[in-house]
């Protein structure tokens, strides 16, 4: 399935209804993990990233649908999957938008046999929690390569 609806909400895997204005917008100006980040570098990211979740006010099909939320799941589909760049709009909060993008995406078919599913957040665990995501048990197995600074000029 690449749509599911609730209520006026949409939320769609399906790239072309993606506005990456707003995605953009929200990736470099609003988010703390990529403040900064060129847009050139978030449409490449989402052409590589097999599973993109739109979340969208209004049908999907009509003019007046637009896009308040997004989240990526960079994944080969078989072992590993990490959950990225996933945000709702400042007035979209506090309507279970959160809760639902989170239903589907660790309900979606092609996530099932994953063996390692991660993520990062700053500000996000009781919210991840509820889908089964914890502490890493071994924090000290785990490496990093972090380039500084990425997205200032």
């Amino acid at each position: 399935m690449e749509k599911w609806i609730n209520n006026e909400f949409s939320i769609s895997t399906n790239k072309k209804y993606l506005d990456l204005h707003v995605i953009h917008n929200f990736l470099s100006e609003e988010s703390y993990w990529a403040k900064g980040i060129f847009k050139e570098t978030v449409i490449k990211s989402i052409e590589n990233t097999p599973l993109c979740f739109g979340v969208f006010k209004g049908e999907l099909d009509n003019e007046g649908s637009e896009q308040i939320g997004f989240a990526r799941v960079i994944t080969d589909l078989a072992t590993f999957a990490y959950l990225s760049d996933v945000f709702i709009l400042p007035n979209y909060r506090k309507k279970g938008l959160s809760k639902w993008l989170m239903d589907i995406i660790t309900n979606h078919p092609e996530l099932q046999g994953v063996r390692r599913f991660m993520l990062a957040t700053n500000d996000a665990h009781s919210l991840y929690n509820k889908y089964d995501f914890e502490q890493i048990d071994h924090p000290k197995r785990f490496m990093q390569k972090v380039l500084k600074s990425p997205y200032q000029q």
